[in-house]
């Protein structure tokens, strides 16, 4: 695919291509919108203080996590279409309930609740895979990702404009954090009415069970297991921050810890119940796939998205300290990040589909991640400025650009549970978040892009020992096992005999 395709809106994979990216779009622009008005809320809310609006960030994200695998089981399950309006619509009414609270327990609720919005990402992967061949995946995923991310930063220009220039007055804010929750409900209407699963002629093909990824072996199934343990232990760092600020006491922070334990040993279960007996029956060898990839890849987004979200929230302080700058410039040098999405993103795919092994553009990508943060490391007031912002925008470019890698290649593991597997690895690019932001607290920004370099450099050496080249990389049909084809034949001629049956019936 070109960049000229792009604007080749009567190509019906092309529209659905841009439906599902504003779909993100507008996800991202519902998640973010309350960084922007936070001064504004706490100039209004007497009883609001800086701890509510920190609090309110970890509630902001908390729920991602395990969103992310859920939404991922679902999406395989009952299809991208259905579950992204589906998500869209139902999350505009903590959207709007979050906008008019005015209480604690009210502003905290809706927010948890809405960050499950952030699992939107997750189901485009899969969409976009549907309609788009294993060639050119990386940049139309690229494209997905990097586009609909700039939500997060058209929320952070427009709704401050909206809010007090706009609408003015002390309820303004309330009126635009309101206006993303109805673009939300409206446009997972559209999204519902205006897109398709799959092309004419192909059939959504669904995994074997539902409840918990499948795997193909008994060594795979303790890898499962092992990668899922530190889902709920991200879960409870959040709670742990949450009681530090003193918004939850003792009694309720070990009430939160039973839960996630619980919640824990039910997916383990899940996972056991779903994989023994497809175990036991034997994986026919074309059906295998490796879940060491899929680990690889959770730890290139622990890595790079993990990096990017904790450094968005340090950034604008560290340059403004640092360098002497006012709000304004630190928080414009800042937004440098959010931009660079625009480009670094396809071209992390691009560079994917047309390199020739996407194992290894995903390698260089990591070492660059690595030698970028360890150059940040060393930024202090003795630099340039325009060097120090050159330096930041570099690393951006590769960490977004690994962002793409990562999701040009999660659709070519194993084509039914593509859902589940970018779900995880979505969770892991918030479990990174999550650690890192949490070790930031710790040490100073220097020592944090050491941090930050080392697990980079840790994705790097796992990706080099256990990542593959992924089968049909660079063909025009992903690669299906003789299960799967059967499933695609199976579904295909139930459809026909539906069709059979409404055409007798009218």
């Amino acid at each position: 695919m070109t960049v000229t395709e792009l604007f080749k809106f009567k190509n019906e994979r092309i529209k659905v291509l841009h439906f599902t990216w504003f779909a993100f779009f507008i996800s991202f622009f519902t998640w973010y919108n309350m960084a922007p008005l936070a001064t504004t809320m706490l100039e209004t809310m007497d009883w609001l203080t800086p701890q509510h609006i920190a609090a309110l960030g970890i509630c902001n994200v908390a729920l991602t996590i395990p969103a992310r695998v859920i939404i991922g089981t679902l999406l395989d399950k009952y299809g991208p279409r259905k579950v992204y309006s589906a998500l869209l619509i139902i999350m505009s009414f903590p959207a709007i309930v979050f906008a008019f609270g005015d209480s604690w327990a009210q502003l905290m609720i809706a927010r948890l609740v809405l960050g499950s919005i952030g699992a939107s990402f997750v189901i485009g992967i899969r969409m976009v895979a549907e309609w788009f061949p294993p060639k050119s995946i990386g940049f139309a995923e690229g494209i997905y990702g990097g586009w609909g991310n700039f939500g997060s930063a058209v929320a952070a220009m427009l709704l401050p404009w909206f809010a007090l220039t706009l609408l003015g007055g002390d309820e303004g804010w309330r009126y635009a954090l309101a206006f993303t929750g109805v673009v939300c409900f409206v446009y997972g209407f559209i999204y519902y009415f205006n897109v398709k699963d799959t092309p004419d002629g192909k059939e959504f093909i669904r995994p074997k069970r539902s409840g918990a990824l499948e795997v193909s072996s008994w060594g795979d199934l303790a890898q499962l297991i092992f990668w899922t343990l530190p889902l709920g232990g991200a879960l409870a760092l959040s709670a742990w921050r949450l009681a530090n600020l003193g918004f939850i006491s003792n009694t309720a922070l070990y009430l939160v810890y039973a839960v996630i334990g619980i919640t824990l040993i039910y997916q383990i279960f899940m996972i056991l119940k779903v994989n023994i007996p497809i175990l036991k029956k034997g994986v026919p060898e074309d059906d295998r796939y490796k879940f060491k990839n899929v680990g690889a890849l959770n730890s290139t987004y622990f890595a790079n998205f993990g990096a990017e979200l904790a450094i968005v929230s340090m950034l604008p302080m560290f340059f403004q300290l640092t360098f002497s700058l006012s709000a304004s410039q630190a928080g414009l040098i800042a937004a440098s990040f959010a931009f660079v999405n625009l480009l670094a993103r396809p071209l992390g795919g691009i560079l994917s589909d047309r390199m020739g092994s996407r194992r290894k553009v995903m390698l260089i990508y990591m070492f660059g991640i690595t030698l970028g943060l360890f150059g940040m490391g060393f930024m202090d007031s003795s630099w340039p400025l325009i060097f120090a912002v050159a330096i930041t925008v570099l690393t951006s470019m590769f960490i977004q650009g690994a962002e793409g890698a990562t999701f040009a290649v999660i659709p070519m593991i194993k084509k039914r549970v593509t859902g589940q597997i970018a779900g995880m690895a979505g969770a892991y690019g918030n479990v990174g978040a999550t650690i890192y932001l949490t070790l930031y607290t710790f040490v100073t920004p220097q020592q944090f892009f050491f941090i930050l370099a080392t697990g980079a450099l840790g994705s790097f050496i796992i990706c080099f020992f256990t990542l593959e080249e992924p089968k049909n990389s660079f063909s025009e049909e992903y690669y299906l096992s003789s299960d799967e084809l059967k499933s695609e034949e199976e579904e295909v001629s139930q459809t026909i005999n539906e069709e059979g049956l409404k055409r007798k019936a009218l």
